[in-house]
């Protein structure tokens, strides 16, 4: 007989079916560096980008009216050698009050390794809910960092979304970033800037 039931019976319910429900995510993930796991030593280089910003900014597109939106961004970490990196925005009107959910993307920043030791260069991947996937490939100095695609990748229904550069960096102790975008038969033209200051972390 075989020390494997299911080897006896392929039809038998796999053994994690009836198991009993398993406890929270056990591992802690941290946009405040006095708490959570210790930071990657692969990530110092990016340290002062860790934390939760939240600012405001102007937007634009040839084929888009200029818009001010709202905008808060988390960056944490797991221990592990990547950034986790999240954004949220909302539009403003004159007064300063939100008129609707904005852009949303979620994502990873990657230094690249040479013999286990953390280079100049990033693999910086982004992800958004109308269907866009960027890949970008950027470097670091000091504290600014610049992005440009090397791939997009759209669903069938998605806007018309070809390339991208974006620049980011610390000054004066906010994150300030400017995005360029290549959509809908347009080529690369600003799309959005913003300033955030640190609310935590």
């Amino acid at each position: 007989m075989s020390a494997n039931p299911s080897d006896d019976n392929p039809l038998a319910p796999p053994p994690w079916l009836n198991a009993p429900p398993v406890d929270p995510y056990p591992y802690e993930e941290s946009n405040d560096l006095r708490v959570g796991p210790k930071l990657h030593p692969t990530l110092d280089g990016l340290l002062p980008y860790i934390g939760v910003w939240r600012g405001r900014g102007r937007g634009g597109y040839p084929t888009v009216e200029d818009f001010d939106f709202a905008q808060e961004i988390r960056i944490s970490h797991d221990g592990r050698p990547f950034l986790f990196y999240e954004s949220r925005a909302w539009i403003l009107d004159e007064q300063s009050r939100p008129v609707r959910p904005a852009g949303r993307e979620v994502g990873w920043w990657r230094p690249v390794l040479d013999g286990g030791r953390a280079t100049d260069e990033l693999e910086v991947l982004l992800t958004n809910p109308t269907g866009v996937m960027e890949l970008y490939l950027g470097r670091r100095k000091g504290t600014q960092v610049e992005l440009v695609t090397d791939a997009v990748v759209r669903t069938s229904t998605a806007k018309e979304v070809t390339a991208g550069h974006r620049l980011f960096g610390i000054v004066e102790g906010a994150l300030l970033y400017a995005q360029d975008m290549a959509a809908v038969g347009q080529g690369l033209n600003p799309h959005l800037s913003a300033r955030l200051i640190r609310v935590g972390g």
